[in-house]
């Protein structure tokens, strides 16, 4: 996930802003499709994106699924060994992670008689053990599994009850979003109850993990810990992870900030990948439709505060009204004009502004500009007739045209973290050498937005000008939502 290519570790600068960003991660017991992308890790590789775009010294990592039970559900299901899935178990002739336990709901009012031992789908409530469900038999050889003691670590809420709650009000306040807020508030209110944070598997980390240390994650003076997950995952995020930091008493880099999505729907239903319905990570390719496109309309339909839904007409009309006729057609207008011939343009070269700062309407954009952009770094165009300007009045034309090349290279950086793809080919199309992102105030980068005209140099020789955005007809509209409608097999 870290794009920095370097033999030595990357780790905290004294003095500057450091960020370690984690995410949650879509687990490999089945084919994760977009709402599990745009849920954590798409989230946070926008940030971390953003973080470096800044000139932080951000770090993005996440772990990895290989000690999870659906991991070990599927090994079964596939008789797979561990080093195919990870995971390996080759009889039942051991205490069951709740995966591989179902039985009847034990709330009251569900008559789901195949709830998991962690969680009922159907109600959607979670079970803080497996022996609470109600006629319970093993998934994998189908009998009656019976309840026996077992040696665990458990965490003693009883004991950490002030300090977690100390811990919570200091930190939710503008840096939790307040799905998570909510989420952790109600297990409060319910009562925190002891519960054990290891299991007896065969296949694990073993517990305690000893001479661990890490200058991220003990490091609270000079990190900032920021998280991204779905929103089924917030109380181990938000209450079982940080008390088990308060519990050792130890100096932690706790999270400073969580941000978590609900859930992301298809179309006027749910995604399924027994039933074929949605689009999965596997299969995004075979659309052809472009990956920036995915991220943008991704991105765009977050759902940050309550469910959104995918709609296959939306993200058409997305594409061919926003990337296409907007974006796409300034950045590939502007660059066209200026690789026109001399005597109907500049011949590919960016022309020199003398006079820019007297150019009212130059000035008056980019005094909107510099005030957008400043909104940008805070919280995370003008039709031109180039061809009669460049008839009628060659030094005003020649300012615009500056400007407003410097606008698509400014709109190149801020797009990054959403469309890097997309960045990549403006800059490959403006003949500049490979980027390097970087819009930091300490190189002063954000103030070039107040004058855009010097952001590229005179008689700079630009690429030649592609279309940046193609077109989603109806036909493809159409073929695509019964291509997922529910055609595929599991």
């Amino acid at each position: 996930m870290e794009e920095d290519n370097q033999s030595s570790p990357k780790l905290p600068i004294h003095g500057k802003r450091n960020i370690l960003i984690t995410s949650a991660l879509p687990k490999v017991n089945n084919v994760p499709h977009l709402g599990s992308i745009i849920g954590c890790v798409l989230s946070a590789d926008v940030y971390a994106r953003f973080c470096r775009l800044r000139g932080y010294n951000a770090i993005y990592v996440c772990g990895t699924d290989e000690y999870g039970t659906a991991t070990e559900t599927k090994a079964l299901e596939q008789n797979c060994i561990p080093r195919e899935i990870y995971l390996y178990c080759d009889t039942c002739e051991r205490f069951l992670p709740d995966r591989l336990i179902e039985g009847s709901c034990p709330f009251e009012g569900c008559d789901n008689d195949s709830a998991r031992g962690d969680e009922c789908e159907e109600c959607e409530n979670d079970l803080i053990n497996p022996t609470y469900l109600r006629d319970p038999w093993c998934k994998v050889c189908q009998t009656i599994p019976r309840a026996r003691n077992a040696d665990e670590l458990v965490i003693e809420f009883s004991d950490l009850k002030d300090k977690f709650e100390k811990y919570f009000n200091e930190s939710v306040t503008g840096s939790w979003s307040q799905n998570t807020i909510q989420t952790t508030n109600t297990w409060l209110e319910q009562g925190l109850v002891n519960r054990s944070i290891t299991r007896d598997l065969r296949w694990g980390v073993p517990v305690p993990h000893e001479n661990y240390e890490d200058k991220w994650w003990k490091n609270p003076e000079n990190v900032e810990l920021c998280q991204f997950i779905g929103k089924d995952n917030v109380p181990f995020h938000t209450v079982l992870f940080p008390s088990m930091q308060l519990g050792t008493g130890e100096n932690w880099t706790m999270m400073k900030t969580i941000s978590v999505t609900e859930y992301l729907n298809y179309e006027d239903g749910y995604f399924s990948k027994s039933k074929g319905v949605g689009v999965f990570g596997n299969v995004v390719r075979d659309t052809n439709i472009p990956v920036e496109v995915w991220r943008y309309y991704l991105l765009i339909n977050r759902p940050e505060v309550s469910a959104t839904s995918f709609e296959w007409k939306d993200l058409q009309r997305n594409l061919n009204n926003k990337l296409l006729t907007n974006l796409g057609n300034f950045v590939n207008r502007v660059q066209c004009f200026i690789a026109k011939p001399e005597s109907q343009g500049y011949g590919f070269v960016i022309p020199d502004a003398p006079g820019a700062d007297s150019h009212l309407p130059t000035m008056s954009l980019c005094k909107k500009v510099g005030k957008l952009v400043k909104e940008y770094v805070e919280a995370m165009g003008k039709e031109t007739q180039y061809w009669r300007l460049y008839k009628e009045d060659k030094p005003c034309c020649a300012v615009v045209i500056r400007s407003a090349v410097g606008l698509t290279h400014l709109l190149a950086q801020l797009l990054e973290p959403f469309m890097p793809s997309f960045s990549r080919e403006v800059f490959k199309q403006l003949n500049l050498p490979p980027p390097h992102f970087s819009f930091s105030h300490e190189r002063g980068e954000v103030l070039q937005a107040c004058r855009p005209w010097e952001i590229l140099p005179p008689s700079h020789r630009i690429g030649t000008p592609q279309p940046l955005f193609k077109e989603l007809i109806n036909e493809e509209v159409k073929l695509y939502k019964e291509k997922f409608a529910g055609s595929q097999t599991e």
